[in-house]
Parts: C-alpha cells; sequence; structure tokens
C-alpha cells in the first residue's frame, strides 16, 4: 500500500515537471522575484594601460624632497590620469643629443623623443631611427588632428621630406622669446653711468663696473659679464650671427660659421676675454656654476642668459638685498641693431622611435592628445588652492618658494601646451611677496623687451639633408678648437687668421659640394621657408 502511494506521488511530480516545461516554450521567461547577488555578476574587465617610454630634459631642478626626474608627484599623477602609462626618461639640459644619440645606438632610446632642434630630428629621420606618423594620426588622433588644421603654420617645421616626422605645440610669446640682457643698474647708478646702447658701450661700462668698485667693498674683483649657456651665443647676435644657422647673402645660403660677421663676434670675445671683462675660467666652466656663483653673490653687472630671470634673480635678492636689475636692449654693432635668439613656432619636437609598433603608436598618439587637452595645465601652474588660486583668468602663486619647489620643474613633462601668459600677467600669477613682485616686473619688462626687437632669421629652418648634418657634426668640434685658440691665445692667433684656418677646415671637409645641394635645396623649397 505504502508503495503503491510512493509510486503514485512520484507520476504525479513528473507529469506537474512535464506541464511546466510545456507553458515556458509559450509564455515570456520567468523573471526572478528579486535580482542576483552581485557577487554572481562577471567581474568587469578593467583595460591594462600600455607603457610608453618619453625623454626628459634634466636640467638638475628636482628638489631631492620630490624625488628624481623618474619619480616625483608629477610623474605620478600623469601615470594615474594619462591613458598610457608614462616611464621617463632623462637626459642632460646640456648633452641632449649626445645622449640621445648613445641611447639610439644602443637599442634603448626611448619610445618618444623630443628636442627642441628640427635639425637632429631631420637628421633622426634621415638615419631612419624614427618613422613618419602621418597615418598614425589620421587614425588614431583626435584632439592634435584638429589643433593641427587650426596651426597650419606648424606643418613646414613638421614635414621631411613630404612625410610628417613629428608632432609639436605653437610657442606662446614668452617661448617664442628666449635670450636676453640683464645689468645692475643699482652699479649704474652708482658709477654714474647710462645704460650701453652700442658695443662700443658695452665694453665701456663693462671697463668701469671692472674698475670702479661697483659693489663697495674696496677691491677690484668684480667680473663685468657673466653668462649661462645662452651667452656667447648672444655675443654672436649683435652681429646678426649664429653660428649654427645659414643666412642669404646675396641671394645665396652660407654658413654662419665662415661668416665675416663670425669673425667680428670672435673679435669682441677675445676682447672681452683680454681685458678679464668676462671670467678667465669660462672655458672649463662647461655647467656655468661658477659664473652662476659669480652673478648671484654680487660680483657680475651683466649677465647674458635669458630674457626671463628666474632663480638667478632670487638668489641674487637673497645675498644682495639692495640689488636693482633691468633688462638690457641688445646693443647695436655696426651692422644694426639685432634682436636676441628667438625660437620658431613649432616648439618641443616630438618624435617616434622607429622601433614603435602600432599598439605603442596608438598609445603614444592618444597620451599626447590628453597632453594637449588638459594635461599640460596641472604641470604648468600647480594644483589649484595649493600652489594658485584664479585672480580673473590668472593663476596667482600662492607661495613662491613651495611653488619653485614643488611645481617649476614640471613644465617639462608638458611637452605640448598651450600656455601663453600676457605681460601683464605677471605681476598677478606671482606670489604677493617682494621679491617675487619685483621678479614679476622684470619678467614683463625683459619679454616686451625681447619681443619688441626682431631677431634675423633668413629662412624658416636650417637645410634638413644628411650631408648638411655630417659635415657640421664634424665641422663643429674642429672650429670650436679654433676658437678657443683665437679667444684664449693672447697674440698667438688674430680672430682674422683663426678665420682663415676655419674656412679652410670648411672646405678641407666638402663645405664647398655641400653649400651647393643647399642652394639647390634652397632654390626648391624657398616657398614653404618665408
Amino acid at each position: 500500500m505504502k508503495l503503491n502511494k510512493i509510486r503514485n506521488l512520484i507520476m504525479m511530480a513528473s507529469l506537474i515537471v512535464v506541464l511546466l516545461a510545456g507553458c515556458t516554450g509559450k509564455s515570456e521567461p520567468i523573471k526572478p522575484s528579486a535580482p542576483p547577488n552581485k557577487t554572481d555578476a562577471p567581474a568587469p574587465v578593467v583595460e591594462q594601460k600600455k607603457e610608453i617610454s618619453v625623454s626628459i630634459l634634466d636640467r638638475g631642478e628636482v628638489a631631492t624632497e620630490e624625488g628624481s626626474y623618474e619619480n616625483n608627484r608629477w610623474t605620478k599623477w600623469i601615470k594615474e590620469n594619462a591613458p598610457a602609462k608614462v616611464k621617463w626618461v632623462p637626459v642632460p639640459r646640456t648633452q641632449v643629443q649626445q645622449k640621445l644619440n648613445t641611447l639610439i645606438a644602443s637599442g634603448t632610446a626611448p619610445d618618444l623623443i623630443w628636442e627642441y632642434d628640427r635639425s637632429y630630428i631631420s637628421q633622426l629621420a634621415a638615419q631612419g631611427a624614427i618613422q613618419p606618423i602621418d597615418e598614425y594620426i589620421e587614425k588614431y588622433s583626435t584632439t592634435y588632428k584638429a589643433y593641427l588644421a587650426k596651426h597650419p603654420e606648424l606643418k613646414p617645421f613638421l614635414t621631411i621630406n613630404g612625410k610628417m616626422y613629428a608632432i609639436a605645440s605653437a610657442r606662446g610669446q614668452e617661448t617664442i622669446a628666449n635670450h636676453g640682457i640683464m645689468i645692475r643698474q643699482d652699479w649704474l647708478d652708482k658709477l654714474g653711468l647710462k645704460a650701453p646702447t652700442t658695443v662700443e658701450e658695452l665694453i665701456e661700462v663693462a671697463r668701469k663696473f671692472k674698475e670702479g668698485d661697483p659693489d663697495g667693498n674696496g677691491t677690484a674683483d668684480t667680473v663685468p659679464i657673466t653668462f649661462n649657456y645662452n651667452g656667447v651665443q648672444i655675443l654672436r647676435a649683435l652681429f646678426f650671427n649664429n653660428e649654427n644657422q645659414w643666412y642669404l647673402e646675396d641671394g645665396k645660403l652660407t654658413f654662419s660659421r665662415i661668416l665675416d660677421r663670425y669673425t667680428d663676434s670672435l673679435a669682441l670675445q677675445k676682447q672681452l676675454f683680454d681685458e678679464g671683462l668676462i671670467d678667465k675660467e669660462y672655458i672649463t666652466d662647461t655647467n656655468f656654476q661658477r659664473s652662476l656663483q659669480l652673478w648671484t653673490t654680487g660680483k657680475s653687472g651683466i649677465y647674458l642668459g635669458s630674457w626671463s630671470m628666474g632663480a638667478e634673480f632670487v638668489d641674487l635678492k637673497k645675498n644682495v638685498p639692495d640689488a636693482k636689475v633691468v633688462p638690457l636692449e641688445p646693443v647695436a654693432s655696426k651692422y644694426g641693431k639685432n634682436g636676441l635668439y628667438q625660437e620658431v613656432p613649432a616648439n618641443m619636437y616630438i618624435a617616434f622611435n622607429t622601433n614603435m609598433k602600432e599598439d605603442k603608436i596608438e598609445a603614444g598618439v592618444k597620451f599626447l592628445d590628453w597632453m594637449l587637452e588638459k594635461g599640460w595645465e596641472p604641470l604648468r601652474i600647480g594644483e589649484k588652492d595649493v600652489h594658485y588660486k584664479l585672480v580673473g583668468e590668472v593663476p596667482q602663486k600662492t607661495d613662491a618658494d613651495k611653488f619653485k619647489k614643488e611645481v617649476f620643474y614640471a613644465r617639462e613633462y608638458a611637452i605640448l601646451n598651450e600656455w601663453d601668459p600676457k605681460p601683464e600677467w605677471y605681476a598677478v600669477m606671482a606670489a604677493q611677496d617682494p621679491i617675487s613682485q619685483e621678479q614679476a616686473v622684470l619678467k614683463a619688462a625683459g619679454l616686451e623687451i625681447a619681443m619688441k626687437n626682431k631677431y634675423r632669421r633668413d629662412i624658416a629652418y636650417n637645410p634638413d639633408l644628411p650631408e648638411v648634418s655630417q659635415l657640421i657634426a664634424t665641422f663643429a668640434p674642429i672650429a670650436q678648437q679654433i676658437e678657443a685658440k683665437i679667444v684664449t691665445g693672447g697674440g698667438a692667433l688674430t680672430p682674422q687668421a683663426g678665420m682663415e684656418d676655419i674656412r679652410k677646415e670648411w672646405k678641407r671637409l666638402g663645405g664647398e659640394n655641400v653649400e651647393k645641394l643647399v642652394q639647390e635645396w634652397y632654390e626648391t623649397n624657398k616657398e614653404h621657408l618665408k
């Protein structure tokens, strides 16, 4: 009896299952009365950021407490916010090309390589060390592609042999301006002198600074003129010359280092050296630390450097609180008045290592898009309410020392940016302490002077021919040795005789043949070089 009941129950249960199965085939699926447990859902897929490596200029500005150029608060911020994981590869500012060449030769160069010198980028393209990127910009970029359409003036600088080899943003005026001359106005006032306006007057003022005890210590221990790595180029610019440029002379492109005007610049350099108007050790002071110390300790009255005095001004004011510094107009030579060195519209030239595969190229392009769209701003002005506050549209530093320590070095990471402050911004942007405000006034005046005096540049950029790069690379160190003998050798080698030696070396190395190639290049490209 009990067995029959069990059989009946089994049959009824089976019938119910069949009926339910049939019903579910004809109606809407049964919805659960409660949501499934979240732990049962598949975990979201987190896309891993692609790692890319990028070169960064090491200017020695990262404080110990901040870390290093490879690892600091801003590299961490970039890593957290950028669409790629970035490894930064520092290269010394004064040896950028030598260091990059070494890395390229060893196969350890970073993915993204950048320099301010277009000729160097052209050289890398000729060597096959970097690759064309036209198709990758078209395929992967949104922000930069639109930006380039707004700034067509950049395209000729980025194009080599008809292909785009680099990315760059347009410079603001404070980065178009570059070199500058600063002079101690309090020394001029003490000695009853006017600011020099000619090369001859500059020499005379320097003599008075040497002999007149302007620092008031009773000892003739001043070095009138000091400079950083811009200094010699400033002396060249007074004679409408730059040792790395080509100039149009009667319709013919001629290399600067063999021009008569170059002889004149060497003669001035020699005169300043022979008379002790520049530091006798400047040849061996390759990092310019001695020169900087002379300026910041109040032992120098004329500084050839940047239009914007940075730490050089602050350190001077700390050591000599009564020092009054003003920007000096470029002095005129017998050729007239030239502006000091100014950069071309294109800023940093960012190139893609030829060994990069397409997935890394995509990551690199998207990283640069991000940098141009929003990444650059904190790297230039810091964190709001920590390093600055907004006064209208102008970011004002809240603490100059804190900004210098924590933010100033970060500008190097903003390899694409749209930073373009106006001179009148500087007093608002600066911290409100007296030294910062005095520095801001100096910067505004320095920028105005730097931009109002047009710098001679006959063609937009130098010939991007491998024969030119190879010749100059071989010729430059030879010319430098001869120039050092001219300047420091007393009467052993006059500027005129030394220049004849320089020209002989130029010819011996094939200079005349290269000049023919350059002229052909100019005739072909001159419509794009204005």
